[in-house]
């Protein structure tokens, strides 16, 4: 078997090369020619004999369509490339539409054109579903009727952002080339998913970065955390002092805390990737762990695994974090890929959160802090 991985260089392309080459895949991974590496997430892999990586882009059709040519023996081939990052949407909105929209409706077309006997997955997203929900009523112990909120393959797309807009665009154009082409295309409709590989841009990494450096900080100078200055613990305060001594610490800058997502580990939600693939029939599955949980809580968590009481002193709101338009509440309800797929997640929150924390905290100790860079 061979497979095609677009987006081979982020966190679930790293992950989706594991798994397959742990199935004796042969796996083509392309990767963005870059100025800087990029390759940190697979750098084990490389001299793996079954992986080969090449230079593609998602953008450019004739370089989609030089490597579907050259490896006209694909089984199947798997769209993770995007710009991922819903803030990023916001002031790039063109880059975000050609990476993450037209880069899949590229691949699509290329498929068809080469002529192409491969099965294609399309990474899908939760926030395509915005601002909408659907509300089952069941009853509690005492017969009363209560609302659940939650999102499905049935739940309405009301996209609040340009990267969800370009998410939507490219999960119908799926389904058009399944339906006109008879494309054996399914789509994820991936919910939230983290991992010690997670960008450090996106929140859950960065509150799990800023521990383990602020840990480090703390380990460097030799300061008990009791010993910070008072004054640090003002809402209006930037900076964490140490009593003192005349060095610092920035403060973790977050924006809106009461959103609600549905996080599962990236490892568990690449192998249902490749179980749609498995399938007679294509089609599109929520993937998800069917729990919701604040930042507010992760914060709570990270920071208590990490052995600090109260996050609330190292944090500062930022008000440029907020988005135009936020999307408040993601649940979602995997019964369709727990039953068609025999797929569950095996990592509960609390281990989520507690395995990106100690991974940080390890490379804390072993890399030469931001803060000194």
């Amino acid at each position: 078997m061979k497979a095609i991985i677009f987006g081979v260089t982020g966190q679930d392309g790293s992950y989706l090369a594991e798994l397959l080459l742990e199935k004796d895949y042969q796996v083509v991974g392309v990767a963005r020619r870059s100025s800087v590496n990029n390759t940190e997430r697979i750098k084990h892999l490389l001299d793996i004999e079954g992986f080969n990586l090449v230079t593609g882009d998602v953008t450019d059709v004739s370089s989609i369509t030089s490597i579907l040519q050259a490896h006209p023996d694909v089984n199947e081939i798997y769209n993770l490339a995007a710009q991922s990052h819903v803030g990023i949407s916001f002031t790039q909105p063109g880059t975000t539409w050609d990476i993450t929209g037209k880069g899949c409706l590229n691949i699509l077309q290329s498929i068809v054109d080469v002529g192409l006997d491969a099965r294609f997955y399309q990474a899908s997203s939760s926030e395509m579903f915005g601002d909408s929900y659907d509300i089952r009523l069941p009853k509690d112990m005492n017969g009363e009727v209560y609302g659940d909120k939650y999102q499905d393959e049935m739940t309405r797309f009301t996209p609040q952002s340009p990267y969800a807009i370009a998410k939507v665009a490219a999960h119908q154009s799926v389904r058009l080339y399944r339906e006109a082409y008879g494309l054996h295309g399914s789509c994820g409709i991936l919910f939230n998913h983290e991992s010690p590989r997670r960008g450090e841009n996106f929140v859950t990494r960065k509150i799990t970065k800023w521990i383990g450096e602020f840990l480090e900080w703390l380990s460097h100078n030799d300061i008990p955390a009791g010993r910070l200055s008072k004054e640090c613990w003002s809402d209006d305060v930037e900076l964490l002092y140490c009593s003192g001594e005349q060095n610092s610490f920035p403060k973790l800058r977050l924006g809106n805390l009461d959103s609600f997502r549905d996080w599962g580990f990236a490892g568990d939600y690449v192998e249902a990737m490749w179980m749609m693939l498995q399938q007679d029939e294509p089609d599109d599955f929520v993937i998800c762990t069917g729990e919701t949980h604040s930042i507010r809580e992760f914060l709570n968590i990270a920071f208590d695994h990490a052995g600090l009481d109260d996050w609330s002193p190292y944090v500062f709101i930022d008000p440029e974090f907020y988005r135009p338009a936020e999307v408040d509440y993601l649940k979602g309800d995997s019964f369709k890929a727990r039953n068609l797929l025999n797929w569950k997640p095996t990592r509960s929150f609390e281990d989520l959160v507690g395995m990106m924390v100690d991974s940080d905290i390890d490379d804390s100790y072993t890399k030469v802090p931001s803060y000194v860079q």
